[in-house]
């Protein structure tokens, strides 16, 4: 496999992680068919965070079962590492919430039933004050990383609100953003 081990020195270089750990890969696409075609998930246009620290907890006890004990009691954090697989991005980008624009009360904790566990995401509620931001046109060689969730509680951003949005700059012609997201453990 090429790409785990591309991911892997990418969060390695950006981060600083001693240990980075793939767990997971999503593909969407912004097309009934292409779904159909392709078995992908639709682009998520809920506003919201993949993590809560309980479910990130729960999620690296799942993953790595004989080592969460100790990996747990350093500074670990979940990463997406997001990017277009097929051209340049012209629907659905993501957009991402400036975490310092968060205030105490904007964010629930949200039990989530997947088909095979249960979680929590955050969800946000609507805050005039929030600042919103996105990379429009994204390419293949492009990547967004986005932090769901840092287990380090000494003020720095913990976690990434963030959204599918269908942007009104888009060509009604455009083509259906197909994409690709993997989750990782850093290790720090």
């Amino acid at each position: 496999d090429i790409y785990e081990p591309e991911i892997n020195r990418l969060l390695r270089a950006v981060t600083g992680a001693r240990r980075v750990h793939v767990f997971d890969h999503t593909r969407r696409a912004a097309s009934d068919n292409l779904r159909r075609n392709r078995t992908m998930r639709e682009p998520s246009s809920v506003i919201h965070n993949d993590y809560t620290s309980w479910s990130a907890e729960k999620r690296l006890a799942e993953m790595l079962p004989h080592e969460a004990a100790s990996l747990s009691a350093q500074r670990f954090a979940i990463v997406n590492v997001w990017r277009s697989i097929a051209g340049t991005v012209e629907t659905m980008p993501l957009a991402f919430c400036d975490s310092t624009t968060l205030a105490d009360g904007d964010i629930v904790e949200v039990t989530r039933q997947a088909r095979d566990r249960t979680g929590q995401i955050q969800m946000a509620y609507y805050n005039p004050a929030h600042r919103w931001g996105y990379f429009p046109h994204m390419t293949p060689d492009e990547v967004a990383l986005i932090k769901t969730y840092d287990s380090a509680v000494d003020g720095r951003n913990r976690f990434t609100i963030h959204t599918a949005f269908a942007d009104p700059a888009s060509a009604p012609d455009a083509p259906p953003r197909q994409s690709i997201e993997s989750r990782a453990f850093l290790f720090f």
